[in-house]
């Protein structure tokens, strides 16, 4: 299905996720791209944090697309709960939910079995409460983790930060992770990394920040970032995600900057999307899929700014951000994405390898230069 429509431009922050199906048709895709996408050893990412800090609440908004109004009903978790994420080949892992009383001394507690499969660990830190405790749990969970597997990718959300002041919140973070990283230098763990990231599920920075996390844990990043770049500089695109549909996880994007309200308007357009596919793209019986190899969207806002959206795989989209003078050559484009869907592609059929073959790509990459070069589709 596709869709072309104006809208007036959008300004400001969005403050509240927009609506989105809690589930929807996928459209069949090639029998060679369901054949190369073949399960292997997920992995694993693992919520950890105080009782009430919100883990539960993040996984039910990112994953299950629950409103966050509702997660006010979520009853405390009392166990852990594994939850398989396969939306894609590339998001493609388990999340480990832990009630916040766990116990690392309990002799139940299989340390060297729950940290050596976990691929990043995320601690959830509540901002709007005492984070003292939550300080020293972040540390014991941090030291026990590093000692089984060091690779795992430490990653804290400071978390509820919706209802802090901006000041507040950098204040907030800033004595978080100086106390946070102290910690570790006393304890003799400089080598230990931790990332930090402000999030609230009342806005998109949730999503901003499992993007970040993500990313870490797709061996083929490089390779699509570069896909990335040679696509918008051969067609005059300003920014461009690939996203994850269901999720509105972005997996990649190009060299450039991350502008939040940029992700906040490409989450905005593939919400609106599927929305309008819903509603029209289906048959009366509900039968059909929403988002399929022909789903495709253009959204002219009025500050001539172009938004545009195309499906690459029946998990991924391309989400693009142009001026309207650039849009001009729409066969130009066309024939670039042609060439960098080819491209993905290619990619999903070694996606069980770490580096991608040196030549895998270049018929595609040479492709795009050349329409490129000669300013026209050939």
């Amino acid at each position: 299905m596709s869709l072309t429509c104006e809208e007036p431009a959008l300004t400001g922050s969005y403050d509240v996720v927009g609506s989105f199906p809690k589930s929807f048709g996928y459209g069949v895709e090639e029998a060679d791209m369901e054949e190369s996408s073949t399960p292997a050893d997920k992995p694993r990412i693992l919520l950890m944090g105080l009782r009430r800090s919100g883990k539960s609440s993040i996984q039910k908004v990112v994953f299950h697309k629950m409103s966050p109004n509702e997660t006010l009903f979520l009853e405390s978790t009392n166990k852990i709960y594994k939850d398989d994420i396969s939306s894609s080949s590339f998001v493609n892992f388990q999340i480990w939910d832990f009630p916040g009383q766990v116990d690392f001394f309990d002799p139940t507690f299989d340390s060297e079995m729950i940290f050596k499969g976990t691929g990043a660990l995320i601690f959830v830190i509540d901002a709007q409460d005492d984070y003292v405790e939550a300080l020293g749990r972040l540390h014991l969970t941090v030291s026990r983790a590093y000692k089984v597997n060091p690779d795992i990718n430490f990653e804290v959300f400071i978390h509820k930060v919706d209802g802090l002041s901006d000041d507040h919140k950098i204040e907030t973070q800033r004595d978080i992770h100086q106390r946070a990283n102290d910690d570790l230098a006393d304890a003799s763990l400089e080598k230990v990394h931790l990332s930090f990231y402000l999030t609230s599920i009342y806005d998109h920075s949730i999503f901003e920040a499992f993007s970040k996390v993500v990313q870490k844990l797709i061996p083929q990043l490089p390779t699509l970032e570069n896909l990335l770049n040679i696509f918008i500089s051969h067609s005059g695109i300003e920014k461009a995600f690939l996203f994850d549909v269901v999720s509105k996880i972005y997996i990649a994007t190009d060299s450039s900057p991350v502008d939040m309200q940029s992700y906040e308007l490409c989450c905005d357009m593939i919400d609106v999307v599927i929305d309008v596919s819903c509603i029209y793209g289906l048959m009366e019986d509900g039968s059909g899929c929403a988002y399929d190899k022909e789903s495709l969207a253009i959204i002219k806002l009025n500050n001539t700014t172009v938004l545009y959206l195309k499906e690459v795989t029946k998990f991924l989209a391309l989400v693009c951000i142009l001026r309207e003078e650039s849009f001009e050559r729409k066969g130009l484009i066309e024939y670039n994405f042609h060439c960098f869907r080819k491209a993905i592609h290619e990619v999903f059929e070694v996606g069980t390898s770490i580096w991608m073959p040196a030549s895998s790509s270049s018929n595609n990459l040479s492709g795009l230069k050349y329409a490129a070069l000669n300013g026209n589709a050939v």
